[in-house]
């Protein structure tokens, strides 16, 4: 089996969790956050890097948890996903790591809010780490908006 490669290791709703570094543009700090009347939950709003506005994704609403009432902290993930660019705010970004061994298949089912986002499993220093994707997170927990168009997927321009 071919190693998993690098990765970026985050904690998302206080779990420890890796994303593929295939998945990640950079990590960002979100300075200022406007809200967007009408987007879905797990829309937190917008946010301007450069010259370009993001769609900033509340990790934790992403995943259907409730939100901590607390502000989200600065520290996001910048995702590329079908094309466009997502803010994906988390608790904090750990550090990029070289995983040795494969992506393993998961072999137990984890907790409900994890089981969309969830690619498998990798190991490093002798602890399991979830694997996740982007995708799920972008999309929101229903996935769906009105009329089958899934609004967070459309970029907010």
């Amino acid at each position: 089996m071919k190693p998993a490669g690098l990765h970026l290791i985050v904690r998302l709703a206080g779990e420890r969790v890796a994303l593929a570094a295939a998945d990640v543009d950079s990590v960002i700090e979100i300075d200022a956050l406007t809200p967007v009347p009408g987007t879905p939950d797990h829309v937190a709003g917008l946010a301007a890097l450069r010259s370009r506005v993001l769609t900033v994704i509340d990790g934790r609403v992403a995943l259907g948890l409730p939100p901590t009432g607390v502000a989200p902290a600065p520290e996001a993930v910048l995702l590329s996903h079908e094309g466009h660019c997502y803010a994906l705010l988390v608790d904090a970004v750990e550090d990029a790591i070289e995983i040795e061994g494969p992506l393993e298949p998961l072999r137990a089912q984890p907790a409900s809010a994890w089981v969309r986002v969830a690619r498998g499993i990798v190991a490093h220093n002798r602890t399991a780490m979830l694997v996740i994707a982007p995708g799920p997170l972008v999309a929101g927990t229903d996935g769906q908006g009105q009329d089958g168009v899934n609004p967070a997927l459309t970029p907010l321009l």
